[in-house]
């Protein structure tokens, strides 16, 4: 990315955790990246999966945007919260970004319902903490049962896990698993014709969801 740069260049944004692999940039990188730019390129910190993360080397990004004039770190309500239709975000970042954001947001762009359940939310740690463990449970289980199969997953740290099929086989097991009532998100438009993004659900889900690419599979 900084072998990218030009003098054109006025932003640099990295999703850590990443969607749609689960990968993740250890804190070291995104210092060294953050360290590559110049003063007038704002480094964007997409921290949507931050809450899943459980690995020493990982930082959301908030330390850096305290320290740095060029940093900002956005968060979502989206995705550990499961809020995804309340529109709901946050960022952190220098007075001057948030300043220049809140002078270009459209006025009530949030609603008074949304900022209270985001509120409700933050204090309601068990319902976080149950879903990072359900989390940790079900992920490592679901990834066996696909390389189980024969499948290539990507190592994830999110709640999804990215899964590799034979070339012109996605195409086939989206149609089939659609037809059992379960939706994989597809991922052409990201460039990978071969793959299918799984989102780690309940444990009936995730089951039902195997039993159909086994099926599959076979």
């Amino acid at each position: 990315m900084l072998a990218l740069l030009s003098p054109r260049t006025k932003l640099v944004f990295i999703a850590n955790p990443n969607n749609p692999t689960g990968t993740y940039l250890p804190f070291s990188e995104v210092r060294r990246l953050q360290a590559g730019l110049p003063d007038h390129v704002l480094l964007v910190i997409d921290a949507a999966y931050a809450e899943y993360v459980r690995k020493n080397d990982y930082s959301s990004g908030l330390e850096l945007a305290a320290e740095a004039e060029n940093v900002i770190m956005t968060r979502t309500f989206s995705k550990i919260y499961g809020m995804a239709s309340a529109r709901l975000g946050w960022a952190y970042g220098p007075p001057s970004v948030i300043d220049a954001l809140n002078r270009t947001r459209g006025p009530f762009n949030v609603s008074t319902p949304s900022m209270m359940a985001g509120i409700a939310a933050i204090e309601d740690m068990a319902f976080l903490e149950k879903s990072v463990d359900h989390n940790e449970a079900e992920l490592p289980r679901v990834t066996q049962a696909l390389q189980g199969m024969g499948l290539t997953v990507t190592p994830s740290v999110g709640n999804f896990v990215l899964v590799h099929f034979a070339p012109g086989q996605a195409d086939a097991a989206d149609a089939h698993l659609r037809k059992r009532g379960y939706i994989l998100r597809a991922m052409r438009s990201y460039d990978l014709p071969d793959a299918l993004r799984m989102t780690i659900g309940t444990v009936a889900e995730n089951d039902g969801a195997l039993a159909a690419l086994k099926e599959f599979m076979s």
